[in-house]
């Protein structure tokens, strides 16, 4: 806690105000810092008491919010975006101080809310836009059958095909958006069932041979010594490794393989417990490397033409990394142009 005499503060006060996990800062009528918490010290920036306010605080509408209350105004409610020492969004309420001469400053840190309105309003305009695509070009075919192409047999049993194919990629997005909206809802929860891995990555595999074999494509499991059972959810650690090997089989060349190697790992990177790692390797023509730290954003594609022609959703690693947190688990993503791209999941043991 830092203080000063410009304003009387006791110890009991020094306790109080430290007891506060938000940043408070008390200032004098000359605007010098009387007082600031520890969360102000450490948050805010607030070097010490005895300075000048405007020296820790180089923010001009709070400034002027305590210039505004030191003149006699009434309490003001702003929200403000410091950068020191990261940027982060505060709600503050400047107040006079009653019965002295200065003013109290109340950061409440919204940085998590406000990020999570922009993230809704992201989100909503990105799947009403994927949504609007498909949906277009059906009602365009739907016109032309109804006209032009009503008595025209060849034409129609190819706009059928492209309804079809425009249909179906707007029942998988409704799906990956429902799957991910349940996904999150249960993200804290933390997967009691026990799961084993080499029976998954089987059952897998078997459903996506035939999307496999038409691209001339081999699918060669290696798991050299037995695995470890991991907790987790069944259905959750099927649909992360669907995702990962789908992806594999649509981005790999034709007539290439897809490498999947499972192996037990001696200890989690954040943490003591061992753990299994599965990685999924195509030969693909890759990503370069300032896609990478983004492919888990939903919506984000590095080639959405090519996504879209072969599929995708945009949202396929984003369910794959939001099972993963709950799983207390990890993906890493390697990738060298021309050699292809591999993609590891880590899972604790149970």
């Amino acid at each position: 806690m830092e203080t000063r005499a410009g304003l009387s503060i006791s110890p009991r006060d020094v306790e109080i105000l430290d007891s506060i996990p938000e940043p408070v800062v008390i200032v004098d009528r000359l605007r010098t810092v009387s007082a600031a918490n520890a969360a102000a010290v450490r948050d805010i920036g607030v070097a010490y008491a005895g300075r000048a306010l405007a020296l820790s605080l180089r923010h001009p509408a709070a400034l002027a919010a305590v210039e505004e209350v030191l003149a006699g105004g009434q309490t003001r409610s702003i929200e403000v975006t410091l950068r020191t020492p990261a940027a982060r969004t505060y709600s503050l309420v400047v107040a006079p101080l009653q019965g002295a001469a200065g003013a109290v400053l109340i950061f409440h840190d919204v940085t998590s809310e406000r990020r999570a309105q922009q993230m809704r309003v992201d989100f909503i305009a990105n799947a009403s836009h994927e949504l609007r695509s498909p949906l277009s070009a059906l009602v365009g075919f739907i016109e032309t059958l109804r006209g032009p192409a009503r008595d025209d047999p060849a034409a129609r049993t190819r706009f059928l095909e492209i309804m079809a194919n425009e249909a179906g990629r707007m029942t998988r997005l409704i799906e990956n958006l429902l799957s991910l909206s349940s996904i999150e809802a249960d993200e804290h929860v933390i997967p009691q069932g026990r799961v084993d891995l080499g029976q998954t990555l089987a059952a897998v595999v078997d459903t996506l041979l035939p999307a496999a074999t038409a691209k001339e494509m081999r699918i060669r499991t290696e798991i050299l010594v037995t695995l470890p059972p991991v907790a987790g959810d069944p259905d959750q650690l099927v649909q992360v490794f669907r995702n990962l090997i789908e992806n594999a089989i649509a981005y790999g060349r034709t007539g290439s393989e897809v490498l999947i190697v499972a192996r037990p790992i001696e200890r989690m990177q954040e943490g003591t417990r061992p753990g299994v790692a599965i990685s999924v390797q195509d030969e693909g023509d890759g990503i370069p490397r300032d896609h990478i730290p983004r492919l888990t954003e939903r919506f984000y594609r590095v080639d959405a033409a090519r996504s879209r022609k072969l599929g995708g959703t945009g949202l396929g690693l984003a369910i794959v990394k939001h099972i993963l947190n709950r799983h207390r688990g990890r993906l890493t993503i390697e990738s060298e142009l021309g050699r292809g791209s591999r993609f590891t999941v880590t899972l604790p043991s149970a």
